[in-house]
């Protein structure tokens, strides 16, 4: 048995990920710690701890700032959210959802998209950036999955790998978040995660150790417990776990009033607290003059405070911030004195159109779509959430805290992870433009009154049907939502469909949602395409009406398992102080292999316009560069009559003795083909890869036997598997 850690193998498992050349200022963790011992070296214990502390919430320019100085100098970092983009902030880009850059599965749109969100922070004078999340779907009702990438351990881990590189190519400290086991909103800040060691490193550290291959600069700590101690002030998580064996060399500021105590959290490994208040507002704080008073009393040592000030400096210095970085010009909580400072532009705009459209799933198709105007006379729009939401947030008139409404077209969650919109296309808008002043195109928005809509949609030649579920933060409820309560559609949206349907033999399915929902109308005899566009951004209409009308070939997939049966799901939203995570490895579709369960919709799965076929799979289990274990090459030719993207998949199936899932997710390529063209498609799987933890000896080993490489287009359409022994 071969013991490795998880870090010395990881550098060498997604290397040459990263898309773009970074920016000059970028300096190697060496660079950057010496830059930032010359600074520290020269600050006092008052300054350091300075450093560390939060200035308060509502009382700084971002939603965090932690004491600058100035002898020496040292900036006040911005701290801002989030995940999607610049919150607080007007003339940014409202782009798509951590989910639906999951659901292109592919890495070149996840770093460019991360890249534009890191210009635009940059712009703002944004020092850190809130994201990127990867708080895994555990289970499907869950708040705040969309921020994130999926259900998958490897899939989170490449699309926080490549928002690591993409914010931090643009001089600003990415943020990874949740850290660690935070996947539900309900009692979020009183609930102790119960899970085994080797599911804690298999599925929920190893998106951490990809982004601290990047070069992660900052991790937040979460709100619950482990092991009934806060992970905010839990040594085993922060030290032994992320700053040990991931080796770890940024800093762990705390989530927002996620600090409960002053030795504790700094000995375990708290750097910052944030916002810096005990209780956000009161203008205490657990860091400040008590860490001071902690260093003095002998309860923490200087060394660590030197330690917590060295490990932000050199994220600082790492990104590149000490050169030309812009003025702060965000006045988070006083928005009408916020200074106009644009920063998006017309190809961030056209991005956001064109990842919206390669995030489009479509689930469902018999031939009806794409659609041509040119075959049409009349279109009927039917549902809430094909319409324009009111104005709201930042600067409107009709307020929406932070997205948490249930009005017109829904293409963000609430909560802090949202962004104010500068505009919405709506689908009614986007398809109507499409379509052109030949085509009549008629809407109804009233969800309730299906007698009407099913009369609109009668005489049409086809029936769009919109319907969507929503989900947020826990500080902030819709309906009676943050998590989930359910997985039905909102504002009748089932009753809605099926009355179209009823009405419509060309019906096509429209939903937008955060995650899975169930579909008791799937098997209507009058729907003919079922699409689902996820959470698009703010050019939602545009990204749907370039699939409709074929102007885009969809090649999204599922980055999570939609079911036929609610129950038939493996986690489900705990109310009890204990969550057990008693699916241990079998998340999401391992789940649904594991007990033979046949979902309604697999994970990785969706339509193209055009077919593709994959053959002469070979595998080579020569020892090669980067630590390679076994390379697969499969060839995948495009056999229809459109041109388009293929997404192959690639699974392992360790030896049985493993004790792993039935097989799990371990590499993808999104291929773009010409109709008739044939090409190598090359899997390589490191000896991260092909790597379990084992408990007893607490090393990441590679189990020897037999294994299994199998490719396909989806967790359930495999089309080629090969064998090979280790």
């Amino acid at each position: 048995m071969i013991c490795s850690s998880l870090t010395s193998i990881a550098v060498i498992a997604l290397a040459g990920l990263a898309q773009g050349a970074p920016t000059s200022n970028l300096r190697s963790w060496e660079e950057a710690y010496a830059k930032a011992e010359q600074v520290v070296d020269q600050m006092s214990l008052e300054q350091k701890v300075g450093l560390t502390t939060g200035i308060g919430w509502e009382k700084t320019l971002c939603v965090g700032n932690v004491h600058g100085t100035e002898d020496p100098y040292f900036p006040s970092l911005c701290l801002q959210d989030g995940p999607l983009g610049t919150r607080f902030a007007s003339n940014n880009t409202a782009g798509v959802s951590g989910i639906n850059a999951a659901a292109t599965f592919d890495r070149d749109l996840m770093y460019r998209r991360a890249e534009i969100i890191g210009n635009e922070s940059r712009g703002k004078g944004v020092h850190i950036q809130l994201g990127p999340s990867v708080d895994l779907i555990r289970a499907p009702h869950g708040g705040r999955g969309w921020e994130a990438f999926g259900e998958d351990p490897y899939l989170q881990g490449v699309g926080g790998y490549e928002f690591v590189k993409g914010v931090q190519s643009q001089n600003v400290i990415a943020t990874a978040k949740h850290y660690i086991l935070n996947n539900q909103e309900i009692n979020r800040t009183t609930s102790n995660s119960v899970v085994d060691e080797r599911t804690l490193r298999e599925i929920y550290v190893w998106p951490y150790a990809r982004m601290v291959e990047a070069g992660l600069g900052s991790v937040m700590c979460s709100y619950n417990l482990y092991e009934d101690i806060y992970a905010c002030e839990n040594d085993y998580l922060l030290n032994t776990v992320l700053k040990e064996e991931l080796s770890f060399k940024g800093f762990v500021m705390s989530d927002w009033g996620a600090t409960h105590s002053t030795a504790p959290s700094v000995n375990a490994g708290l750097d910052m607290t944030m916002p810096g208040d005990i209780i956000m507002g009161d203008g205490l704080s657990w860091f400040g003059p008590n860490l001071t008073k902690a260093v003095e009393d002998g309860d923490v040592s200087e060394e660590r405070v030197t330690d917590m000030a060295m490990r932000i400096a050199a994220a600082h210095f790492k990104v590149g911030q000490d050169k030309d970085f812009p003025e702060t010009s965000l006045v988070s909580f006083d928005r009408k004195s916020e200074p106009e400072v644009i920063v998006t532009s017309d190809e961030h705009i056209k991005f956001v159109r064109d990842i919206g459209a390669a995030s489009v799933v479509l689930l469902a198709n018999d031939g009806i779509l794409p659609v041509s105007s040119d075959d049409l006379q009349k279109i009927a729009i039917v549902g809430s959430d094909a319409a324009a939401p009111s104005e709201h947030g930042g600067l409107n008139e009709v307020e929406c805290t932070d997205m948490a409404c249930n009005d017109g077209t829904y293409v963000m969650g609430w909560g802090s992870g949202s962004v104010d919109f500068p505009y919405i296309i709506s689908p009614t808008e986007g398809i109507t433009n499409r379509a052109g002043d030949s085509v009549e195109v008629v809407h109804t928005y009233d969800d309730w009154d299906t007698e009407a809509a099913a009369e609109l949609a009668s005489d049409a030649d086809i029936a769009f049907v919109f319907a969507k579920t929503e989900a947020g933060e826990e500080y902030l409820m819709v309906d009676g939502n943050n998590d989930r309560k359910n997985l039905t559609l909102w504002n009748n949206g089932d009753n809605l469909i099926q009355a179209v349907a009823d009405a419509n033999e060309n019906t096509v399915v429209v939903i937008h949602s955060p995650g899975p929902i169930l579909m008791p109308w799937i098997d209507h005899e009058n729907i003919k395409a079922v699409v689902w566009p996820g959470l698009p951004g703010q050019e939602t209409g545009n990204s749907l009406a370039d699939v409709l009308f074929g102007d885009v070939n969809p090649s999204g997939r599922l980055p999570y398992t939609i079911a036929k049966k609610e129950e038939d799901y493996g986690a489900h939203i705990s109310t009890e102080y204990n969550i057990e995570y008693s699916e241990k490895l079998n998340i999401g579709y391992r789940h649904f292999d594991a007990n033979d369960i046949e979902p309604l919709f697999a994970f990785g799965y969706g339509l193209s316009y055009s077919t593709f076929d994959y053959g002469k799979l070979k595998v080579n289990t020569k020892r090669g560069k980067r630590d390679t274990l076994a390379t697969a090459t499969v060839f995948v030719r495009n056999t229809g009559d459109v041109d388009g993207a293929e997404v192959a998949q690639a699974y392992i199936s360790f030896p049985e003795s493993a004790g792993e899932p039935p097989k799990v997710l371990r590499g993808f390529e999104r291929v773009y083909l010409k109709a008739g063209q044939q090409r190598k498609v090359t899997f390589e799987f490191t000896e991260t890869d092909l790597s379990i933890y084992d408990e007893e000896s607490s090393c990441w080993v590679v189990p020897e036997g037999e294994y299994t490489v199998s490719i396909g287009a989806s967790s359930r359409d495999i089309r080629e598997s090969a064998t090979f022994d280790l």
